[in-house]
């Protein structure tokens, strides 16, 4: 079969949705059995997201070939189920370093080159590419900023090349309706300026997804069929709603895959959401409540919090809490508060658990150690991950080894103990200024101790899990760390990188190397993190 294409664009502002709604078409075309590759576009000049600021973008989302890549893919994969590839996050800065390498070549043949037509050109081949690799029977685009920005002219230009050439390809626009406070009535003017931008681009949307706190009343879906060209059936509102696993439901409510399959002349098949429905409704009867305080740093910008630092721990959390019949309370704990005064550290007694994610740099470490020393002698359940597991390794070495100034080589060049040091082949990459995509990325395979807690968790010999970092447990210091009770239980193949570890005679102290949130799913949840809601319920 050969590919179609749907194109989700956004208007008024960014951080709308678009991301969920394009994951969750693609969570429809999937459960019609439907082969789904999904692609983010990102105007950015950056290569790869793995050196912006958490803070200003969000987190950045690991794949499984080792693509430090935006959040959205993150959602594609909880949704749709498929492990999406590095490729599949385009930025600008990819397309232009490729042209101008090709025209450096002379693969041009001498030409001049422009930006229309070659670079949209590179942008088609780029889409081509990943709809052949992934053999798939539908290609979900998802163009990141807002129609208007001038960043994403070209590719929206690409795009309108694309389905004048002979493509089969669907426009959803998702737009945003503000109800200003003042006059409480629910605007539609922006998104129709933002249709009218797409317009002059060439492109006329084929379904506008309205965005906004309540849904949309049929006044105004009349006004945005009128105004914007698009039949009124295929105005779809996308209400607010507490869950975001949701949204397929809601968008399937007005007949949205019937609608989408219909401008392709493709059948619907019915009954193909009764799991998906039961999911959903299984975790709004959730009664008890487990209370999970996140130690991070990533999550304050200006006044505002910004939770999509750990947008995939968070996930991973509800993953796990639904499936043992919790409702997650997640709380954020900033750890330079316990620099400060000690006694604060008695309220992490009344959290369920505490989960320490990843990082870097030393800004809040030693609060973080504290609270790590705190719940290993307290035996409140306990989840490292990446920096969470090297910082534990720090605290064990400190508080049970006598090793009282150890730490990382990061923070601490000169320490006398570096139980966390850098890879011999990662010093020289440091000393050159290299730190885009020179980490250990990607999926690393572990084997697992016999009889830890992670085997059983894992209930297999060997796993696999994705990895972000550049420092690991120093070889030097295992046999010590090991003496005094610290159990490594899971090493890589070769036996010479420590991924797991875990504290004897603990309800559950566990880290980890890798970044196992990223490999979790609604229905079925890391076994780390479900690990860590079972003790909560022992």
């Amino acid at each position: 079969m050969h590919t179609k294409f749907i194109v989700v664009t956004g208007g008024v502002l960014s951080g709308v949705g678009k991301g969920t709604i394009t994951a969750s078409i693609g969570k429809l075309l999937s459960l019609q059995g439907y082969k789904v590759a999904s692609i983010k576009i990102d105007p950015y000049i950056n290569i790869d997201a793995g050196t912006m600021r958490p803070t200003e973008h969000g987190e950045v989302f690991v794949t499984e070939d080792g693509g430090e890549t935006d959040q959205d893919l993150g959602i594609y994969e909880r949704f749709i189920g498929n492990y999406c590839l590095k490729e599949q996050n385009m930025t600008t800065g990819q397309v232009y370093e490729t042209v101008i390498h090709k025209e450096r070549n002379l693969e041009y043949g001498g030409r001049c080159v422009e930006v229309i037509p070659h670079i949209p050109e590179e942008v088609k081949r780029r889409i081509k590419a990943v709809a052949e690799k992934n053999n798939a029977d539908f290609c979900l685009i998802e163009v990141g900023g807002t129609v208007g920005d001038y960043q994403n002219v070209l590719f929206l230009e690409a795009l309108r090349e694309m389905r004048l050439q002979g493509e089969k390809i669907v426009f959803v626009h998702v737009a945003y309706l503000p109800v200003p406070g003042n006059l409480g009535e629910m605007k539609t003017k922006p998104a129709q300026r933002s249709v009218r931008d797409l317009n002059s681009i060439g492109i006329q949307p084929d379904f506008i997804v309205t965005r906004s706190a309540m849904p949309l009343d049929d006044v105004r879906k009349e006004k945005l069929s009128l105004f914007c060209n698009v039949v009124k059936d295929d105005v779809i509102s996308s209400p607010d709603v507490r869950n975001i696993y949701e949204v397929p439901l809601v968008l399937e409510s007005q007949d949205f895959t019937s609608k989408v399959l219909s401008k392709f002349n493709m059948v619907f098949k019915t009954g193909k959401m009764k799991e998906w429905e039961a999911f959903v409704e299984s975790t709004k009867k959730l009664e008890k409540e487990a209370r999970i305080g996140i130690i991070g740093k990533y999550f304050d910008t200006g006044d505002f919090t910004l939770e999509d630092s750990y947008i995939s721990v968070i996930e991973a959390v509800k993953h796990a809490c639904w499936n043992n019949g919790f409702r997650p309370k997640i709380e954020w704990i900033n750890s330079k508060d316990y620099e400060k005064d000690d006694k604060l550290l008695q309220g992490l007694k009344s959290y369920d658990a505490i989960i320490v994610p990843g990082g870097f740099g030393k800004s809040g470490v030693e609060g973080k150690i504290k609270a790590i020393r705190f719940a290993r002698e307290n035996k409140i359940p306990y989840l490292g991950l990446c920096y969470g597991m090297q910082l534990a390794v720090i605290e064990f070495a400190r508080n049970v080894c006598g090793m009282k100034d150890a730490n990382t080589t990061e923070n601490d060049p000169k320490t006398r103990f570096p139980v966390i040091d850098i890879m011999p082949e990662q010093k020289k990459i440091i000393a050159e200024s290299k730190y885009g995509a020179t980490m250990r990325l990607g999926a690393y395979k572990a084997v697992l101790k016999k009889g830890s807690i992670v085997h059983k968790l894992y209930g297999k010999d060997e796993v696999s899990e994705r990895h972000r970092h550049r420092y690991e447990v120093n070889p030097e210091f295992i046999s010590k760390l090991e003496a005094k009770g610290l159990v490594f239980s899971g090493k890589s193949p070769d036996g010479k990188l420590m991924e797991f570890i875990e504290i004897q005679n603990h309800i559950f102290m566990v880290g980890t190397q890798g970044h196992p949130e990223f490999k979790s799913y609604p229905m079925k949840p890391s076994p780390l993190f479900d690990g860590l809601v079972k003790a909560i319920k022992k």
